[in-house]
């Protein structure tokens, strides 16, 4: 399972297209940017810190192996990249991802 941070409208979007072509900055770098469970606490603060009407996507890997490439990023550690459009098909769950002042909070279960 792998995750992906984006604002809720984004997401609405992207289900009524069928497929989520990435935000600005993925656009921008060519790939859709994704995080493990170890790392999307540390995504949300960096580089969501203080964002509200943000929704997690929790993505099954496997459905999207073919573009996806583990690339090396913040502190050598390798991320998830998807050199593709995600289908909303390989969404497995989608949580609201609430700011509580400080920082998100994550939805309990998530693996």
């Amino acid at each position: 399972m792998i995750y992906k941070i984006l604002d809720g409208e984004e997401w609405r979007r992207a289900q009524r297209a069928g497929v989520f072509e990435g935000s600005a900055i993925d656009r921008q770098d060519g790939y859709i940017h994704f995080s493990t469970f170890a790392q999307v606490a540390e995504t949300a603060a960096r580089h969501f810190a203080g964002a509200e009407n943000l929704v997690l996507l929790s993505v099954d890997d496997l459905e999207i192996a073919d573009a996806l490439r583990w690339e090396p990023s913040r502190g050598g550690a390798l991320f998830p990249h998807l050199y593709a459009p995600l289908p909303v098909s390989a969404v497995v769950r989608v949580d609201v991802l609430p700011w509580d002042g400080a920082r998100h909070i994550f939805p309990a279960g998530l693996m």
